[in-house]
């Protein structure tokens, strides 16, 4: 029997539905439902797969409850086939009959394989038609092809909506599938995506393109398909209920990007200044590949990270000089005509930090690395006249980078015997996911400041170990807020909210670790027998080398400034002064004093002017009457009984 909302006419049932459908997962009907709980407030339009949980049709009595007790809630019911990627073990009749009680328990929608409908006989796909309404759904795994071919194949059968979903091997298959629903959207209502790291661009981007709708999962960690995104995520950092034909479109090009951070902070940034513009990661290694979406789409702008960093000068119509100089760029933007435009922000993101804390001019800085962050670090460094020296696993590449920054090499056997001012690491090693160990043995970080460009974790294995030596610490978050927010000033010609983009980058990522943890507890525990294994000096010990180094550099830069300031001749009035205190009495009384204060006191009142006497003896133009003067209060201060007496006329005057 046809509940009230499945007699809806079909238009009235479309506008019921939002741009994001939350597909719900449990190994229960109990789990599934308590899921629905939690999205509902949110996300009133849901796909339930029933195919996650061991009996169906048992679970479909506690839906319909819910589904009555929640009228706002639109639903869909799925039960895929395990030959079509789903979990259902049943035959196509079976599925049909699971999705007709699920009609009857108050779905609004139900979805259906085509391959399920060639198989079944059309007059059941008929009736299930005047039941609810039916999307006719084809799932591609492998690859993005045949879209139109496929389309006509399911018209057929005439659903109510069609389903098209792909798999994305290349960025250029998310352009296939939009260029897809821009054809036939308007012959009927469609819903097209292509899974995969490579197809978030069709899952946000889609809904403009003529999807009806898109698929989201209802949290991180139960996606029901390859590069599903999490509800909140579409609605809150990529805001796709506004993304309209106005909305300019930037990302962040590279492999691997599905971690990386810079869509939440650059949205994020967008939204807080209140710019129509959306930013997507966009994951590929090939640089035509991502060339071909940015005319298309088209990109406004876009971030370049590894491995393309390099590889992307050569199709810029111009970079900024620093850019040019490094060989590297980060940041590009797309002009009206379509030309690109480069620049490095790499350079703010690094210096800001370590500007903040020491002169680099003359500091003496180790870089771990020979990519494309190390040529910007190695370079920037050189223009400030630091001190700068690579090392890097092949050394071929940082010799290279050595040469052509007027830098040099360092040998990693002498890294134990040596201090730095700086250890800057410019690898992605320690980052979430890369497996590599870390490179530097304990003994062989010696610095003042260890700056690690990896922000997530924000703690890496280097800065940990830093810490324990005594060394600050410059976390990756720094460089990476500071580099973003050059990127939005360049992007949108507005100010970039800092303050805001530290917040949620430092947030997310704190939760990021704290999940990595709580799943993978038996890989965090041996990672932290590991550690505890290892053997780091005490921080005493690292401090007296790094205060000797730093003492003996600060004492050459006193003598080199000494040597250069102009000596001020003192008044010789005022050093012959200490002649006209010299009284009986109080020079007894001082006598007692100095018996029981340490000789020292008084001999450091002596010292002073000592010094003064001899600077000024050592003035080219000061008279000669001065130096005599000087030399004659100095030979009245050097008398034994004169010592106490000369003191406290000194406090006198």
């Amino acid at each position: 029997m046809k509940n009230v909302t499945q007699a809806l006419p079909f238009q009235v049932l479309r506008a019921r539905l939002g741009r994001v459908c939350v597909a719900l997962t449990g190994d229960t009907i109990g789990e599934m439902l308590d899921a629905a709980e939690l999205q509902v407030k949110e996300n009133s339009f849901m796909e339930f797969r029933l195919d996650y949980v061991d009996n169906p049709l048992a679970a479909l009595p506690k839906l319909k409850k819910f589904l009555s007790e929640n009228s706002v809630v639109t639903a869909i019911a799925t039960c895929r086939r395990s030959s079509n990627g789903g979990r259902f073990h049943g035959n196509a009749a079976a599925q049909i009959d699971v999705l007709k009680k699920a009609a009857e328990a108050g779905c609004q929608l139900v979805d259906v394989e085509l391959e399920t409908a060639q198989t079944v006989k059309k007059p059941e796909i008929d009736a299930l038609r005047e039941m609810t309404a039916v999307i006719l759904s084809f799932h591609d795994y492998e690859a993005t092809e045949n879209l139109d071919a496929t389309y006509e194949k399911m018209r057929k059968f005439t659903p109510d909506f069609i389903k098209v979903v792909s798999t994305a091997k290349s960025l250029s298959d998310n352009i296939t599938m939009i260029r897809f629903l821009e054809r036939v959207h308007d012959e009927t209502s469609v819903i097209g995506t292509c899974m995969g790291d490579s197809g978030i661009i069709s899952r946000v981007l889609g809904v403009r393109a003529g999807s009806a709708f898109t698929f989201a999962a209802a949290s991180t960690g139960e996606e029901t398909a390859p590069g599903q995104i999490a509800a909140r995520t579409l609605r809150e950092t990529y805001r796709i209920e506004q993304v309209d034909a106005g909305t300019k479109v930037y990302g962040i090009a590279g492999n691997p990007v599905k971690h990386s951070l810079s869509p939440l902070m650059m949205n994020v940034a967008f939204r807080r200044e209140t710019v129509n513009a959306v930013y997507l990661t966009l994951q590929t290694s090939k640089v035509k590949d991502l060339l071909a979406l940015v005319q298309e789409i088209p990109l406004q702008g876009f971030s370049v990270t590894m491995p393309l960093k390099q590889e992307i000068m050569k199709y810029l119509e111009r970079t900024d000089a620093l850019s040019a100089k490094i060989g590297a760029c980060n940041t590009v933007v797309r002009s009206q005509e379509g030309k690109l435009f480069g620049f490095n922000t790499d350079v703010t993101g690094i210096l800001q930090p370590l500007e903040s804390r020491l002169a680099l001019r003359g500091a003496k800085v180790l870089v771990l690395g020979a990519g494309g962050a190390a040529r910007a670090a190695v370079f920037a460094l050189k223009d400030r006249g630091a001190d700068v020296y690579v090392l890097n696993r092949t050394a071929a590449s940082g010799q290279k980078l050595a040469r052509e920054a007027k830098a040099k090499t360092f040998r990693k056997d002498q890294l134990a015997k040596t201090s730095w001012d700086v250890i800057l690491n410019a690898t992605p090693v320690g980052m979430t996911g890369n497996k590599s160990q870390m490179w530097l043995e304990p003994d062989e970080i010696n610095a003042r400041y260890v700056f690690d460009m990896v922000y997530d974790p924000i703690e890496t294995p280097l800065l940990r170990v830093a810490r324990i030596k005594g060394s600050h610490v410059i976390n990756g978050l720094e460089m990476f807020v500071h580099q973003g927010a050059e990127q939005f000033q360049i992007w949108s010609g507005k100010p970039a909210p800092r303050d805001e983009m530290t917040r949620v980058v430092a947030h997310a990522a704190q939760v990021r670790a704290e999940a990595l943890k709580a799943a993978n507890p038996e890989e965090y525990a041996r990672a932290e027998k590991a550690f505890a294994a290892l053997h780091i000096p005490k921080p005493e010990i690292v401090k007296a080398a790094v205060v000797k180094a730093a003492v003996a550099k600060a004492a050459e830069a006193a003598k080199a400034a000494a040597a250069a300031a102009p000596i001020v001749p003192v008044a010789p009035a005022k050093a012959v002064a200490p002649v006209k205190a010299a009284a009986p009495v109080k020079a007894a009384a001082s006598v007692k004093v100095a018996a029981k204060a340490p000789v020292k006191v008084p001999a450091k009142a002596v010292k002073a002017p000592v010094k003064v006497a001899a600077k000024a003896a050592s003035k080219p133009k000061a008279p000669a009457k001065k130096a005599v003067a000087a030399k004659k209060v100095v030979a009245k201060k050097n008398t034994g009984a004169k010592k106490p007496v000369a003191k406290k006329a000194a406090k006198r005057k």
